[in-house]
């Protein structure tokens, strides 16, 4: 039985993690490196800001660049997609005495809310589960926080680097010392072109990593520094459009159920979400666990899918989509947590680090309480006295991320997205309990498994989904352009995948890609057939890496372009 696990490309911590190599002399030096320009990683650099604005002997010391956050996207914003609904208060934390919610980019707070349980012909409406009612949270889009936070951070001092891909994190006598950027300008085969500019080691006194879902050097430093949890890290696709529409919505919606198979042997898990974005514009998105069976399984398909229902259909019909994007989130829950948040040197933050409630649909607010904690923690390190880089220095950030609401929140839920691998209905009945319980009932610790390690099968599952009309209903070619996708088609492959495996492993590829960047080649005989890969419609969502590949950073500036989501 084919599993995309068993064609997974050599890769180690030696990938992602190095000393420096560029002569002492020509390294670039900054006080705090932060990767990301996420929630998390701007959370971090705000409030590293207003310290060092409150201490400016502090600020001194750590020379002309005191903080510099490195992001690959075109700019801040381009790379985040969410749905989003966010609890405010990490947001109010954050500009406590400096900022209200009235100042951020909002679209107001949640007026109303319906869940629904679906059939193909039916919605059938049901009490909000306690998981997720969304009274007084707000609706943004994270894309416009992203550049609205990145300005924040700009006020305060802070560098921001974008289309600077992090590619190597650099560590010395197992203290991390900053990161080395990219190159830019190289062709196909790796060959150095007219643009070429060399990457940079940058070395500093304390490294964070908020890279997001599926950060590259992240991965690296959870293997070099044996921050493994317990159980292996899951991740569901999201896959979402933006829609303009005649009529405005005036309640978020979440449905459950159809067009998922709801038996435990076909490993669908999921769920849609359809929110207001003022009186105009509508989001909707679908997201489903990596670990589905079928090979023709695809969350850009059952998006469409989902859309055929009358129930969206009244709130879509007459439209125009005006957006789309896809990104995978991290789904293990607090037993996939690493069992320090920190190293020598180096601080982990947000979903990188596995700070999302799956059940409660949330990961932006922790992103930026972790952010914010963060920077305290490494403003206490740099104090004079101290070496930010010993043993401990930075354990006051772990300290605090378990004394704070979000790692109680965790625990609480510790058990409820592995429940449904047990099915829907065995899931349903176990995850209402643990929520009457608080996470009491059932104890113990519920194990993931990787969603590379899923065996594979074919039922016909495509036959279901309808057919592009490039108006209500859309291919994945059409909707990588809506992205605003920019990658150029000559540079080299940042996509680490075996290209000679299993029938199914392939096709299973081609369906899971939202950006149709496989496809299902020659057969090569024995059941084995090559595989096509056009990195240059790659949207950078992590897919491949839950599913038995590798995604590496391309060069900075390249992928989507993401405004709106």
């Amino acid at each position: 039985m084919a599993r995309p696990s068993d064609f997974a490309p050599a890769f180690g911590a030696t990938d992602a993690v190095g000393a420096p190599t560029d002569p002492l002399q020509e390294r670039i030096e900054v006080g705090v490196a932060i990767v990301g320009a996420g929630p998390g990683g701007l959370a971090c650099a705000i409030r590293l800001g207003q310290l060092l604005e409150e201490h400016p002997e502090v600020r001194e010391r750590l020379g002309e660049v005191p903080v510099a956050v490195f992001e690959k996207g075109k700019l801040p914003g381009s790379h985040l997609l969410s749905g989003a609904v966010v609890n405010p208060r990490a947001l109010r934390r954050l500009f406590k005495g400096r900022l209200t919610m009235a100042d951020i980019p909002t679209y107001g707070e949640v007026s109303g809310e319906a869940v629904y349980l679906m059939s193909r012909r039916s919605a059938v409406r049901i009490p909000a589960p306690p998981t997720m009612r969304n009274h007084g949270n707000v609706l943004l889009s994270v894309s416009a926080l992203g550049r609205f936070l990145a300005e924040q951070a700009e006020a305060l001092g802070v560098a921001v680097l974008p289309e600077t891909a992090a590619t190597k994190l650099l560590v010395e006598h197992g203290r991390a010392v900053g990161i080395r950027t990219g190159d830019r300008g190289r062709g196909r085969e790796g060959e150095p072109l007219s643009t070429f500019e060399p990457g940079s080691d940058v070395v500093a006194g304390i490294t964070v990593l908020a890279e997001g879902t599926q950060g590259f050097l992240t991965a690296g430093a959870i293997e070099s520094f044996g921050l493994q949890g317990e159980n292996p890290q899951i991740w569901a696709l999201g896959v979402k459009e933006v829609w303009r529409v005649p009529r405005p919505l005036r309640r978020i919606v979440h449905t459950m159920g159809w067009p998922l198979r709801t038996s435990a042997g076909y490993g669908e898990f999921g769920g849609s979400f359809i929110y207001p974005m003022g009186d105009e514009l509508v989001t909707v998105g679908f997201v489903a666990g990596l670990e589905a069976k079928d090979v023709e399984f695809s969350v850009h398909d059952v998006l469409q899918e989902f859309k055929t229902h009358r129930l969206v259909w009244k709130i879509l019909g007459g439209g125009e989509r005006v957006a789309w994007g896809a990104k995978t989130i991290t789904e293990g829950g607090y037993f996939s947590l690493p069992p320090r948040f920190n190293a020598p040197g180096l601080l982990l933050v947000g979903e990188g680090a596995g700070l999302v409630n799956v059940p409660r649909l949330k990961g932006i607010h922790y992103a930026i309480e972790s952010g914010r904690l963060a920077a305290e923690a490494a403003f206490r390190a740099l104090q004079r006295g101290e070496v930010a880089s010993r043993v401990g220095a930075l354990d006051s950030y772990d300290e605090s991320l378990r004394e704070s609401a979000l790692w109680k929140e965790l625990y609480e839920v510790r058990n409820m997205r592995q429940a449904f691998d047990k099915g829907f209905l065995v899931g349903g009945a176990l995850a209402s309990m643990m929520t009457v319980t608080k996470g009491r009932m059932p104890n113990g610790r519920f194990p993931t498994h990787p969603n590379s390690a899923a065996p594979l099968m074919k039922t016909g599952r495509a036959s279901r989904y309808p057919s592009p009309d490039g108006k209500y209903v859309f291919d994945k070619l059409s909707s990588v352009f809506a992205s605003g996708n920019r990658t150029r088609d000559d540079q080299p492959n940042h996509l680490k995948v075996t290209t000679r495996v299993r029938r199914p492993v392939a096709e299973a590829w081609e369906w899971m890609c939202p950006a149709h960047v496989y496809e299902v080649g020659r057969d090569l005989g024995d059941g084995m057939v090559s595989v096509e890969i056009t990195p240059s419609n790659c949207v950078q969502c992590g897919a491949i890496t839950a599913k038995g590949g590798r995604l590496t950073p391309p060069e900075g500036g390249s992928g989507p372009e993401y405004t709106l989501t």
